[in-house]
């Protein structure tokens, strides 16, 4: 057996065998995922993610995870952890492999929920939200980093995000072409090719105006306290 179908195999096995442990959603409402900016993917529930990068493009991609990441942080932070981090007492979802059988137990649990012993642990969130809400939602998830992926460069991330809040920046281009490189080394916990981490973020908003300096700085800041 190859490395990698190891690696599926614990980590679906990791997932199913969390589900039965999962907190009570209680009565909190799903709350609405303004999905307009993304294509249209039809009425019928389709069995894998179109908006991965090579599927939909660069910027429907991005804006898959940035809609994704409201939505996971409105209606599915509260179980499964801010950043899609479990606590343990929920699957996480992290684990999900991001191909076709990751995406069917995915979509099966969000479009119908999750009820054991008569008490609802999750709810049905497909009528509500929509598939847009749910493929967002799934791009997000599988672009986050796996544990302890930016400790390598923690203590340079933390100096590039001080350089940066100070105001005092020689070369931006050179900042964001070392948070890019720092960024293609950081691994998702799904398999998926590009972790939407904090340097992925930094670099992203990162040019020669001081003003995108602050807010790369902030980014760092919130990302690198989160990873601690």
């Amino acid at each position: 057996m190859s490395a990698k179908m190891i690696r599926v195999g614990l980590s679906i096995f990791a997932v199913l065998a969390t589900a039965t442990v999962v907190v009570a959603h209680g009565d909190v409402a799903p709350q609405p995922v303004n999905t307009d900016a993304l294509p249209a993917v039809g009425e019928d529930w389709l069995t894998s993610n179109p908006y991965r990068e090579d599927k939909a493009g660069h910027e429907v991609w991005l804006k898959a995870v940035e809609i994704g990441s409201s939505g996971f942080n409105q209606n599915c932070a509260r179980c499964h952890g801010l950043g899609a981090v479990s606590g343990g007492l929920a699957p996480d979802l992290r684990l999900l492999e991001a191909a076709e059988y990751g995406d069917e137990w995915f979509v099966e649990r969000f479009r119908h929920g999750y009820t054991q012993d008569g008490t609802t642990k999750m709810p049905a969130f497909g009528d509500i939200l929509g598939q847009k809400a749910a493929w967002a939602i799934r791009t997000y998830i599988e672009t986050r980093p796996e544990d302890g992926a930016l400790d390598a460069h923690a203590k340079r991330l933390h100096e590039i995000r001080d350089a940066l809040g100070s105001g005092k920046v020689a070369d931006s281009n050179a900042l964001k072409k070392e948070l890019e490189t720092i960024a293609a080394d950081v691994k998702t916990a799904s398999g998926a090719p590009v972790a939407d981490s904090v340097a992925y973020e930094a670099a992203r908003l990162l040019s020669d105006h001081p003003d995108t300096w602050k807010k790369a700085s902030e980014v760092l800041t919130v990302g690198l306290s989160a990873t601690q």
